[in-house]
């Protein structure tokens, strides 16, 4: 693993204040943790600083308006239909909808491989950094948990765009920029798994109950 620094530092963060759910589902995680220990598991945080993924995001939107735009002048020559104020308000309706759409899409792909289906997932809203999340509460295979932290940014981001640019739509062009740059917290925690290094031969992946990323248990 060398000198490489997983799981979120920030203190404040970590000790936020929780909802009642959250404690409830808190409890439930670290009672999971502790039977997976007793069962000679090792437990390493990949959560991420919700603050860092903000900061993430921002810088993230330069190079997706850059490439985006790019490429709808290079196939369209030129950009049409900007639309002006029909613009801003088609963004602020699709914000409205897709951001509790992208945690539910979260839900829907984890829970293909739950045992219990949707009533593994649950939804909570980080007031103070003003961040909807969504939590599974069951181990998931690596390829399992990716899916499920990526399918917003493809559907919702990546799809979006690629219409836009084809379809010569400059209002979903930029929908899809948007929604792909709202997804920068999931691309962190993927890169947070994808640089983990693990020999061991059994490993599982569960989502951490109330911070951003998830914890890997390996023996």
């Amino acid at each position: 693993m060398g000198n490489k620094k997983y799981g979120n530092d920030d203190s404040r963060e970590k000790g936020r204040t929780l909802s009642e759910a959250e404690q409830r589902r808190l409890a439930a995680f670290e009672e999971l943790s502790k039977e997976m220990e007793g069962k000679g598991y090792r437990r390493t945080e990949l959560t991420i600083s919700i603050v860092k993924a903000n900061v993430f995001a921002v810088a993230l939107l330069v190079p997706l308006f850059a490439i985006g735009l790019w490429l709808y002048y290079a196939k369209n020559g030129g950009f049409h239909n900007i639309g002006g104020p029909a613009l801003s308000a088609a963004l602020l309706g699709a914000i409205v909808i897709l951001v509790p759409l992208h945690e539910l899409i979260h839900g829907l792909s984890w829970a293909l491989y739950t045992g219990n289906g949707f009533k593994d997932i649950e939804f909570g809203f980080m007031k103070q950094y003003l961040t909807p999340y969504c939590t599974c509460a069951v181990p998931l295979s690596k390829g399992q948990y990716i899916f499920g932290a990526l399918m917003p940014l493809v559907l919702l981001g990546i799809v979006p765009m690629i219409a836009g640019i084809l379809l010569d739509s400059f209002i979903t062009l930029i929908i899809g920029i948007v929604m792909a740059d709202s997804a920068a917290g999931d691309i962190m925690i993927v890169w947070n798994i994808l640089r983990y290094k693990s020999s061991a031969d059994d490993i599982v992946y569960i989502d951490h109950p109330t911070q951003g990323g998830g914890v890997i248990f390996e023996r």
